[in-house]
């Protein structure tokens, strides 16, 4: 005689099937940041020269909202207080633009011609790769903690104006080389910087077609993977 199972055992195995799927990603994680490092160290050694050692401080950098949006997730009394979860969103979204500033890094590409073209190519894109996958990841997170406060419309209100804060981010980063933590060191230089930028969008043209071409292309790539993932399943 077969008896049915206990709903009270079928919890915890669900709960550790979470557990082990998200220790699984944080471990990928952890292999190709290493990947990506040991790129770095490997061009350092043949070379003499410390050429793009300066992407580890940006994988690191990408690496802070991923953190975040985890440690969020598991903090639901978080979640539930108002000025503490409004102080850790803001503190994230200030972060999360370094998740996928790491594309423009690809600029590099070609200017320094002491290693085979193809090292470098490969070397850059598993930085940006592993800065897109942690800002991919950490937007999903976010996404998942608001989606019950938005009642369906999570991709109208959250996804679409996040990525395009993202590219604006991009872009000030890139640029005129601003940084999360301007603006608490230097707020004044950065908001009259956005003014100047929000209120003469003809001047900005080119700035604002950036920002365009990467919230698009952001977006697209976030809703790509996060289609192919539920299709997979």
């Amino acid at each position: 005689m077969k008896y049915a199972q206990p709903k009270e055992i079928e919890k915890p195995l669900a709960l550790n099937r979470i557990t082990l799927f998200n220790n699984e990603i944080d471990r990928i994680l952890t292999i190709s940041m290493g990947f990506s490092i040991a790129l770095v160290m490997a061009r350092v050694a043949y070379t003499g020269k410390f050429t793009f050692a300066w992407l580890i401080w940006n994988l690191f950098l990408a690496w802070c909202p991923y953190v975040i949006s985890s440690w969020l997730k598991q903090r639901p009394a978080v979640q539930a207080g108002r000025i503490k979860f409004a102080v850790i969103s803001i503190l994230w979204l200030l972060f999360i633009p370094n998740s996928f500033y790491i594309l423009t890094d690809l600029f590099h590409l070609g200017k320094f011609n002491n290693v085979p073209n193809w090292f470098d190519l490969a070397l850059i894109i598993s930085f940006a790769w592993n800065g897109l996958l942690m800002g991919i990841l950490s937007v999903r997170q976010m996404e998942k903690i608001v989606q019950p406060y938005l009642r369906g419309k999570h991709e109208l209100f959250f996804i679409y104006p996040i990525m395009w804060l993202n590219a604006l981010g991009v872009y000030i980063g890139r640029y005129p080389r601003f940084n999360s933590w301007d603006i608490v060191t230097n707020p004044f230089k950065l908001f009259t910087y956005l003014t100047e930028l929000i209120f003469h969008p003809v001047q900005w043209k080119y700035a604002w077609g950036m920002v365009l071409c990467f919230s698009v292309f952001m977006t697209l790539v976030y809703l790509a993977i996060k289609r192919l993932s539920k299709a997979i399943h």
